[in-house]
């Protein structure tokens, strides 16, 4: 790329910043957790096709994502789950496509309380922008679409295909990022600037979430022996799944991206629930867990040992030993997947590319990281034949309270994404 190009756009991304901020915290300032993300889907429509793009805006049918390659299971019929596409067209598709994919959906923000400022009320102190979202990861679809404005800025355009993509679901199952699939949305590569201080993702754990249900035999506290405690039954199978994530993480089950961590692999039981009345002996309880799985990691055979492991625990309880748990899988069914596996010529080049952007952004090389959480990169490098880089700004206390993100990593990510949509895609007058 020619160096007076490179200063155009680094250039074009400062003179927008004030507006990218802006941006944001609009953005931010939408709560959109899971079933509730229509107005921030509203409004990324109405900014896409306020430059231009052509929008498409649909609900996600499970019939068009059920059968295919990476679906996640779901308890509840999806109601209001849309997703989001602006596709710019080139004139010329003299290079490479394009998908610059990122989320909508957010976590809960917890007790409200507990923050220091109204968690869907983003203020900015310091240089970092606080809300629930902000970092994970609106900040990331931020840099997407200011990265596309400093061409447009530059009275350039890619010359291949570009889809922007903010997707739902990517929280808990990615169905969002495979209905994209389904509908057709393929290019030659993807980049997804997830929260991971400006490092270019490596690898990526696999998750898988289950509940588990717990039956137990009611009685009046006064008579507590002559009854079976549900709640008090699921402790064992709390302290089998801890031994079996040990198990996994051994130094003998590691892949190569994450030989050198002792504990990639983290078990969380997230949510539980128990019991009718303080002075009755509990008849049921349900916990929910997510495990994670390394690359290459089957996922049935990772469920076969879930199972085998909860019930080998339920047989030491008097009353479970007739009444086996029941597991229900749902939310995540995910694989790894490790972008440092991919050898595609394709892969090389992006790699390559994000890498120079990067140095002429920020004056310093592109760090790798093998990261222990999920994101939507798998769809496309599992089940697309499409390197899927995953690299986006510095954000903090994501999933916790007073999450924030950093304004001038966002800076750097936009310039880094804009150098590289140049030279990835070509370029093109508008």
């Amino acid at each position: 790329m020619q160096s007076d190009l490179q200063t155009r756009l680094l250039a074009a991304v400062d003179a927008a910043f004030d507006r990218q901020i802006a941006f944001l915290a609009e953005l931010t300032s939408h709560p959109s957790l899971r079933g509730q993300e229509q107005s921030a889907q509203d409004f990324m429509a109405a900014e896409l096709s306020s430059r231009g793009y052509s929008v498409d805006r649909w609900q996600i049918d499970l019939a068009d994502i059920q059968h295919r390659p990476g679906f996640s299971p779901v308890l509840e019929p999806y109601e209001n789950a849309v997703n989001v596409v602006g596709t710019y067209r080139s004139k010329t598709q003299k290079y490479r496509s394009l998908i610059l994919n990122g989320h909508i959906d957010v976590v809960p923000a917890g007790p409200l309380d507990m923050w220091e400022s109204p968690p869907f009320e983003p203020r900015i102190a310091d240089g970092w922008l606080y809300g629930r979202g902000g970092g994970d990861m609106k900040a990331g679809l931020a840099s997407n679409l200011f990265a596309m404005d400093a061409l447009t800025a530059c009275g350039l355009a890619p010359a291949a295909d570009v889809f922007y993509q903010s997707v739902v679901e990517e929280e808990c199952t990615g169905n969002g990022a495979l209905a994209c699939l389904a509908r057709g949305y393929t290019a030659d590569a993807a980049l997804i600037p997830e929260p991971f201080a400006e490092h270019l993702v490596s690898a990526q754990i696999g998750v898988i979430w289950f509940k588990v249900h717990l039956k137990g035999l009611p009685t009046h506290v006064a008579y507590a022996g002559t009854g079976a405690n549900a709640i008090e039954a699921a402790i064992p199978l709390f302290q089998a799944l801890h031994q079996m994530e040990h198990r996994w993480n051994a130094a003998e089950n590691r892949t190569a991206d994450y030989v050198h961590m002792d504990h990639a692999l983290n078990l969380n039981v997230g949510k539980f629930e128990g019991g009718d009345w303080t002075s009755s002996v509990p008849a049921w309880s349900t916990f929910d867990v997510r495990m994670a799985i390394f690359p290459g990691q089957s996922i049935d055979a990772a469920k076969a040992e879930i199972e085998q492991v909860i019930f080998d625990a339920a047989r030491g309880n008097d009353f479970l030993r007739n009444s086996l748990p029941e597991i229900v899988y749902h939310g995540f069914h995910a694989e790894g997947y490790a972008l440092s596996q991919d050898s595609s010529a394709k892969a090389a080049s992006a790699i390559k590319m994000l890498d120079q952007a990067h140095q002429t952004a920020t004056g310093q090389a592109l760090l790798r990281e093998a990261i222990t959480a999920t994101t939507d990169a798998r769809f496309f490098g599992l089940y697309a034949d499409t390197p899927a880089l995953v690299y986006g700004p510095r954000a903090e206390a994501i999933h916790g309270f007073n999450e924030r993100v950093e304004l001038e990593s966002m800076r750097r990510v936009t310039k880094a994404t804009a150098l590289f949509i140049a030279d990835w895609c070509g370029t093109e007058e508008l």
